[in-house]
């Protein structure tokens, strides 16, 4: 039997199961690939808010990077929470050492209860020595502002903030556009020549916990299996848009995607004319 391909994903550890390490574990195994996990922080939160982050050890984690890659045979990575200077730059450090393959960095900074996740001094990091080493950023338009200093509330603002955050070293810039003021759901993807509109229907629910982990670990597992990157963010934006749709009702708060409504439309719990547009 032939092997799985492996995923790493580097994050934060969310208890409320939504987004975070566990949110990249299930999009991975719902798209056939082993997870594989390096925790860089713990949080106390929930669908309704976060209340407090404990960054781990540099020492822990670089340990738990050390161990993984020396063990498996790693075919893409995929970058959530890093916190600090000191952890984007020793996770930036291992990545570099080992020659991590298919890197994709979602760039967290702050959480849908409107905590900072990234602290100012991180950010100098992220662009110094996370983006030169990755494959595809997939900031949404609150991150791109950030990144770029410039407002990102239409397609064209999109595009010019794809631009400048690629200048900061990517193979290519996926910007998001679920926040933008029109073509709401409409991202920007840049890959230094050419721009490619993902078109996808914006979906009016709050059930949205764990988004941008979940697309971009979806993106990692299609570049793991080999598709080339505009034919994975197509299939990742073609899950997530229906990972929306079918956003568990749970919690109190904003519940979360469904990693695995495909599984369930298989096992007849929903109409199963949307079997054909499954991935």
């Amino acid at each position: 039997m032939a092997s799985q391909k492996q995923v790493l994903t580097i994050a934060g550890f969310d208890p409320s199961g939504g987004a975070g390490i566990q949110a990249d574990i299930k999009t991975f195994a719902a798209h056939g690939v082993f997870g594989l996990s390096v925790m860089t922080a713990m949080a106390a939160q929930n669908t309704q808010t976060m209340t407090a982050v404990y960054d781990l050890p540099i020492s822990l984690i670089e340990e738990q990077i050390d161990l993984l890659f020396s063990d498996f045979d790693i075919a893409a990575v995929k970058i959530g929470m890093l916190s600090s200077r000191e952890i984007v730059e020793c996770v930036a450090k291992r990545l570099r050492q080992y020659g991590a393959k298919n890197l994709v960095v979602d760039p967290v900074m702050v959480s849908k209860s409107g905590k900072l996740l990234l602290q100012p001094d991180a950010i100098v990091s992220v662009k110094k020595e996370l983006l030169p080493i990755a494959r595809l950023v997939t900031p949404n338009c609150m991150e791109a502002e950030q990144l770029t200093g410039h407002p990102v509330r239409t397609l064209e603002d999109a595009r010019r903030a794809a631009k400048i955050i690629f200048q900061l070293g990517p193979k290519a810039v996926l910007v998001k556009g679920g926040h933008l003021e029109e073509d709401r759901g409409t991202d920007i993807l840049f890959d230094g020549n050419d721009f490619t509109v993902i078109s996808g229907a914006y979906i009016d629910t709050r059930h949205t916990h764990g988004t941008g982990c979940t697309y971009a670990s979806a993106i990692a597992a299609h570049l793991a299996h080999g598709e080339n990157l505009v034919d994975a963010v197509f299939l990742a934006k073609r899950y997530m848009t229906e990972a929306i749709r079918y956003g568990l009702e749970i919690g109190k708060g904003v519940g979360p995607v469904h990693h695995f409504w495909n599984r369930s439309l298989f096992e007849g719990r929903q109409d199963k004319d949307v079997i054909e547009g499954a991935c």
